[in-house]
């Protein structure tokens, strides 16, 4: 995984890292498990630990299609999400399906601002006005 890797099955970071990294070994007991703060891509202030990609590898998503293992994920982490941690990057694999591939794809772009502001050639329209 690209950008600050804060290691696997433990290792440095923030104390939002150190408890993603926690909630997540105890709630999937994953074989394999990196945390990766892209907050600083973000255009947060330093430390500010709100933007995060994980790379899961859990037996427990044998048989399970890729939204039930993404929300295992975000169970685990509902008190996060609910709070300081705004955006997640899931990748939640089978040990069988990391040992065949461990090609890992890169975060998305950061798009900047939010949804109300205006970008350039989107017309400036609000939404439902046309």
């Amino acid at each position: 995984m690209r950008g600050p890797l804060l290691g696997s099955m433990g290792g440095a970071g923030g104390p939002l890292a150190r408890t993603i990294r926690a909630k997540l070994t105890a709630a999937l007991q994953p074989t394999h498990l990196e945390v990766r703060d892209d907050s600083p891509r973000h255009g947060g202030p330093p430390g500010a630990e709100t933007h995060f990609g994980v790379l899961v590898v859990s037996g427990r998503f044998a048989g399970l299609p890729p939204l039930q293992r993404h929300r295992l994920v975000h169970e685990a982490l509902r008190a996060e999400l609910a709070g300081p941690l705004h955006a997640l990057q899931v990748i939640a694999r089978t040990p069988e399906q990391w040992q065949s591939d461990t090609h890992v794809p890169p975060p998305p772009p950061c798009l900047g601002g939010s949804k109300r502001e205006r970008r350039r050639g989107d017309g400036g329209e609000a939404p439902g006005q046309q």
